[in-house]
């Protein structure tokens, strides 16, 4: 993935690659800018992946961004087992219906099973991060969605176990999109044996009820205030 920055006006200020373990919010402040808020995302001719956030000059007093040290799976015991190095970018979307926020519920393939997130997943190599939203919710929920705009970017690194079992070394670049639902249904999950173990909607005015996790919970406080 390379990270674009953009000024007023759409003026590009940095084009540079997003290294392993490196938040994009990071990057650009090394590089002496502020992330404003995500623009958009998709492919470039070369076929690689873009991001593209809206910047502005780092001033004095601006903070370094918050980051946490790579995380490490408790109680994890790799034998020796040297992690295999992973960067995984996916797309995922807040969507919304007259039935409320449509939520996952994490596998017992996760580290994290049992609690919820949003509908999303890893985009495949060719694929416009549009489309892979669209595709992801259909195979977690069974829901067709429109996609809007480009919200909130997450970085996440942390070492641990994988769903098939090796130990990773992983980042992961998480885009979330705003998404609407026209016509919701029970929600079905059609990828069985994957990391989603099911999927419902949930009232917006009591969906911190559900145990999210933490990423999740901190991006909703956000976009559902």
């Amino acid at each position: 993935m390379r990270v674009i920055g953009v000024a007023a006006k759409g003026r590009e200020v940095f084009d540079k690659p997003l290294e392993h373990g490196t938040d994009p919010r990071v990057l650009a402040y090394e590089a002496g800018w502020v992330v404003l808020r995500p623009v958009e995302a998709d492919l470039g001719e070369d076929g690689d992946l873009r991001l593209v956030l809206r910047v502005r000059h780092r001033r004095k007093g601006d903070g370094h961004p918050r980051t946490r040290r790579p995380g490490r799976d408790r109680g994890l015991k790799t034998g020796g087992e040297a992690p295999v190095v992973r960067q995984r970018f996916a797309a995922y979307a807040v969507v919304e219906s007259e039935r409320g926020v449509l939520a996952t519920e994490y596998s017992d393939l996760t580290a994290v099973s049992g609690r919820w997130g949003m509908p999303g997943g890893g985009i495949d190599e060719g694929e416009e991060p549009v489309a892979a939203v669209v595709r992801e919710v259909h195979e977690e929920t069974g829901q067709a969605v429109e996609v809007g705009p480009l919200v909130l970017v997450q970085s996440s690194h942390w070492v641990g176990r994988s769903p098939h079992g090796g130990v990773e070394d992983f980042h992961a670049v998480r885009l979330v999109y705003r998404a609407t639902c026209a016509a919701p249904t029970d929600p079905v999950v059609h990828d069985q044996g994957g990391t989603t173990a099911a999927a419902r909607w949930v009232a917006r005015d009591s969906w911190q009820d559900l145990t999210w996790t933490a990423n999740w919970r901190q991006a909703l406080r956000r976009l559902l205030r």
